[in-house]
């Protein structure tokens, strides 16, 4: 019986991160599950990832006809979409052939033309499965009712310890929405004593570090996040746009505290004052007296606040907390009770269905 996480995935984004900590959790608890991309991507970073973390994945032509033409050879006991493209197209095809699909829908921000047509449609005809949105933000937004579940991590049992670095980071793509350029404004702002770094790529890094790079240390794209977490004694996430940011539950997970705007679903991840510190969007200022109190935090509450930082995700946002929810809308979407276990060779491996 297996289950597909279908999307059109090339970066090393949110929707990315977390198709491929479903089909871990999945694979985990006896299900067969893999990673269905929409096309190959000879230079995509995600793909090389996937392999090396033995996520099993397999990718298709890029084009309706091979999705028909996979479907038909695999005969998948369901499909789970993600992302515009995937959804539209998986979505419709997958009913056609009588498969049983659901669509997440993760986006936060606002797209502009023609993008936003392709949201706007996708939207439009969610009615056509079962829905989950990341966020009740997002929700809203549908005009068709959808069940919110949250996006999740497999989580350590032990909360780190030890001190946080002084280093503030950034993990994300380096676009309007996400404000890598509200993140170097307070940088600048910042006392010079604490380090600034941002992992990540996108259009805005060549202006950002043509401005910037004598006050923050541009690292581009990493295959291993937990690197930039290790680092870090706080993530800063100045976002004008989010759903529930992977990025934002790694951090929390590696006991690192995360100061973010009030966006998305943010809000209900971050304590003010227990895991981190919220601000209104676009508010240098605020955010910047933050940064200033997370320094100023000595070494019991700083053991105090990484220990509620796990706390917080392993409760509410852990594999156990919330996998049950997706597997209640897939059986509601038609998915037979029953598992089938993955062997250990088919991992890790990929396949054309072109």
């Amino acid at each position: 019986m297996k289950i597909w996480q279908l999307v059109d995935g090339r970066l090393l984004g949110g929707i990315e991160r977390h198709v491929a900590t479903l089909v871990t959790a999945l694979l985990q608890r006896g299900y067969e599950a893999e990673a269905v991309l929409w096309r190959d991507y000879a230079d995509s970073p995600w793909r090389e990832q996937l392999a090396a973390s033995g996520v099993p994945f397999r990718y298709l032509g890029g084009s309706a006809a091979s999705l028909v033409s996979a479907l038909a050879r695999s005969r998948p006991a369901l499909v789970h979409t993600h992302g515009y493209k995937a959804n539209l197209i998986g979505r419709l095809v997958a009913r056609l052939m009588g498969i049983p699909v659901v669509s997440s829908f993760h986006s936060g921000e606002r797209s502009v033309f023609p993008v936003s047509a392709y949201v706007g449609a996708d939207m439009a005809l969610s009615f056509l499965a079962p829905r989950i949105a990341i966020s009740e933000e997002i929700a809203r937004r549908l005009p068709w009712p959808a069940q919110v579940v949250r996006n999740f991590l497999i989580v350590p049992e032990r909360a780190p310890a030890g001190p946080l670095p002084n280093r503030v980071g950034f993990v994300g793509r380096l676009s309007h929405e996400k404000g890598p350029d509200l993140f170097c404004e307070i940088a600048a702002l910042s006392p010079p004593d604490i380090a600034f770094d941002i992992w990540g790529d996108g259009p805005m890094r060549r202006e950002l570090e043509a401005r910037y790079a004598d006050r923050v240390t541009f690292h581009g794209l990493t295959l291993d996040v937990t690197e930039a977490f290790g680092s870090i004694g706080l993530l800063l996430m100045p976002s004008r746009a989010e759903g529930l940011p992977m990025a934002a539950l790694e951090a929390l997970a590696a006991g690192v505290p995360v100061s973010a705007s009030r966006v998305g679903g943010l809000p209900d991840l971050i304590t003010h004052g227990e895991s981190g510190w919220l601000f209104d969007a676009g508010d240098v200022g605020a955010a910047s007296r933050h940064v200033t109190a997370w320094r100023g935090l000595g070494a019991g509450a700083a053991n105090t606040i990484r220990a509620q930082c796990h706390a917080i995700v392993r409760e509410r946002f852990s594999d156990h907390a919330v996998l049950p929810e997706i597997l209640a809308v897939y059986a509601r979407a038609g998915l037979t009770a029953g598992r089938t276990t993955t062997t250990a060779a088919s991992r890790g491996a990929s396949a054309s269905l072109n």
